[in-house]
This record gives C-alpha cells, structure tokens and sequence, in this order.
C-alpha cells in the first residue's frame, strides 16, 4: 500500500510524522519503505544520512531510466524500514519532467518493480502541489494530511483535498483520503482546541483519533538522526505514533 503523506504548507510536522510513522509500523513488523519526496531531504537527514554527498538519490530514478532502484535504495538503523533518499538535485526534477510523456506517472513506475517486497510505501512530499507531489498522489493508494491545529491550515485543507479529487477524477481513480493526523498540538490554546473542534465537524470520522502533542522531543530526534521511537521510545511521542500506527494498520487492514 503506498500514502503519500501530503500538505502544500510546510512545517506542520510531515517528515516528522513520515519518519516516525513508518518507524511504528516498522515496530509492528510491517515492511516499510519511506521515500523522500522533498528536495531539501529532511527525511533522510532524519534518519541520519549525510545526503549532501550522495551520488545516487530519487532525482536519478526519475530522470535518468538506467539507474535501478536497487541502486538508490538504503536500509536505515531500525529493522524492516528501508529509504530512497533525496537531496538537493531533486529541485532539478520539475523542470526535466514537464516535457516527458507521461510525467505525472513517473514515480509510480520508478516504484513498482519493489512493491512487492513491502507492506507499506510512505512517500514524503515536498510542501507544495507541484508536479513531484501530483506524482505522489497518481501512484498513491491513499492519502495522510498532517496538520497544525490553527486557522490557516484550515484554509490549506480545502485547497488540497480539492487536489487530491482532481487527480482521482483525472489520474488515479483509486485515491482516497485515508486520514487527517493532528500534530503539534497544544491543547493550553483556546484557538489549537478551537480549530481542532472544527475539523472534526468538517471531517469527522476522517480525523485519527491519535493526536500528536507538541513537544521538544521532536527537534532532538532529528539533530540524532533517528526516529523518537528508538531514540525516547518510552516517551509520550513515540507512544503516540505508535498509536497512530495502529489506526492506519487497523483501517487498511494489512
């Protein structure tokens, strides 16, 4: 099953939720792939890869068809989770790809080849609705939206489901939206509890129960290079995510 993991504003806690989610599932012995979508690879350097330096990343499976994705693809320091990393090559991409045929289908065939080999795909996409991202969503099986409980997300929200529906209808008919996840969360604020009541009215049911709380747990796990479930596993982050791990496994039914 491949989630793109998805929202056009950026530092709402994606790559946080990617890594950790994917480490989770990891946890509960699914085989887990996480492929960094966002050219400035903060997936990979959470997971402690020096990708600066990398001769191989995801910009060369998508622009150059000679590079296997077993060249690319790393094991990462927790068991059954694997990466194909990014740097900043990959904001080379867009512009390489817009006058191929069948741009918008690239990533998916770049991934298919492995598919068999993992439970769950988690794609990290960059904080826009360009082109990689559209890539994401056309080979996805589903989508999860992180996002920060305050008004402009709200207005973010729109705009994306909007997208999601639009490739759905034009290029991938088996998209759903799997679930919004709550993250940086602080339930001292009356406008993050505010804005939380609201989407749940919105989208009720969508919404995981599980909801990230805002902690300085999570800026130290990505300066250690690991995920908080091996870093502060006992802590109320990683607790949390694995509880969302649950949920996604629950849904999906694998």
């Amino acid at each position: 099953m491949i989630i793109a993991m998805c929202n056009q504003k950026g530092g709402v806690g994606k790559t946080t939720s990617t890594i950790n989610l994917g480490a989770s599932l990891a946890e509960y012995g699914r085989r887990v792939l996480l492929v960094d979508l966002d050219p400035q690879g903060a997936l990979s350097a959470g997971l402690g890869v020096q990708h600066h330096d990398l001769e191989l990343t995801v910009h060369n499976l998508l622009v150059e068809p000679r590079v296997s994705i077993d060249d690319v693809l790393m094991r990462t320091r927790v068991d059954g989770l694997d990466l194909l990393p990014s740097n900043i090559d990959l904001s080379a991409a867009e512009i390489q790809l817009v006058t191929e045929v069948g741009r918008e289908q690239t990533l998916g065939r770049v991934l298919h080849p492995v598919l068999d080999r993992y439970d769950y795909v988690l794609i990290d996409c960059q904080p826009s609705l360009g082109l990689l991202t559209v890539n994401a969503l056309a080979c996805a099986d589903s989508v999860i939206i992180p996002m920060e409980c305050e008004y402009f997300s709200l207005r973010g929200l729109a705009l994306l489901n909007d997208t999601v529906e639009k490739v759905h209808d034009r290029l991938n008919p088996k998209l759903e939206l799997a679930g919004i996840v709550v993250t940086m969360f602080d339930a001292r604020t009356l406008h993050a509890r505010e804005v939380m009541a609201r989407v749940v009215e919105v989208f009720g049911d969508v919404v995981y129960d599980t909801v990230i709380n805002r902690t300085v747990r999570f800026p130290e796990t990505s300066v250690a290079g690991e995920p908080i479930t091996t870093w502060a596993p006992k802590s109320a982050g990683a607790e949390a995510y694995r509880a969302l791990a649950r949920e996604v496994i629950h849904r999906s039914g694998r």
